[in-house]
């Protein structure tokens, strides 16, 4: 799958992510993780310890589905939100050199994914009419 030039460059802007993993025993695991991204797929991992996280065990595991978000909340007043979300599968883990050091990454190569408001436009009635009663 590929992106657009609009993903690409935010993908590219943003330094965190949320992963989400699930368990042995089916229990999801969500965490914040620095990434990076090459043009088709994200990178996660880190130092010598990161196979002793949850999320790499879940991987070793064989639980190798993951979901991915990259977002970020731009303005409250007016309130304005953006992202991109990913469905992939988790490669086996590689020792590397990446945006954090050297050390044990996997490569998540999306199968699906999704993308809002990437223009950064604030959210008018179109999301949230007025649809409430005061008393």
């Amino acid at each position: 799958m590929s992106f657009s030039d609009e993903e690409i460059a935010y993908l590219r802007s943003q330094p965190l992510a949320r992963l989400a993993t699930v368990g042995g025993d089916g229990q999801p695991d969500v965490v914040p993780v620095a990434f990076e991204f090459d043009g088709t797929g994200f990178w996660i991992g880190g130092g010598p310890t990161v196979v002793d996280t949850r999320k790499f065990q879940n991987l070793a595991a064989g639980h190798d589905e993951v979901a991915l978000v990259v977002d970020d909340l731009v303005s409250l007043q007016p309130f304005v939100a953006r992202g991109v979300r990913v469905y992939g599968r988790a490669g086996r883990p590689v020792e590397r050199v990446g945006m954090v050091g050297p050390g044990v990454f996997t490569r998540i190569t999306p199968t699906v994914s999704w993308s809002w408001n990437l223009a950064g436009e604030p959210v008018g009635e179109q999301w949230y009419p007025s649809t409430r009663t005061v008393h």
